[in-house]
């Protein structure tokens, strides 16, 4: 799920990763049939653990010691493009100043 150790122990850390829907610390040992759960960006995928490898394997034989449960639609998230509003702006003025920020700010939030 992750690309390093580091990355896995910081999404630990900021309680991005649920074992049986409770936060984790990073040495927490996996038990069989445990069900997590990961937020990685829009989406979030469930798994359950099925055992663990005897030593340490190549990430291609990672997933013969998982299921995935995580469902389509999450997978649609992604699919889905990002759109932020984009305001034209003169070419040549220049960074918004703060005051023109602000009000912008208002623009788009609706207040």
């Amino acid at each position: 799920m992750f690309k390093t150790r580091a990355f896995a122990t910081a999404a630990c850390k900021g309680e991005s990763v649920l074992v049986n829907e409770q936060s984790i610390k990073p040495a927490r040992v996996l038990h069989a049939d445990e069900i997590i759960s990961v937020r990685q960006g829009v989406i979030t995928r469930r798994m359950r653990f099925i055992d663990a490898p005897k030593s340490r394997i190549g990430a291609k034989l990672v997933p013969d010691y998982y299921e995935d449960l995580t469902p389509p639609e999450e997978y649609e998230k992604l699919k889905v493009p990002k759109v932020e509003p984009v305001l034209p702006r003169e070419r040549g003025s220049g960074r918004p100043t703060k005051r023109e920020r602000r009000l912008l700010d208002q623009l788009l939030d609706g207040e």
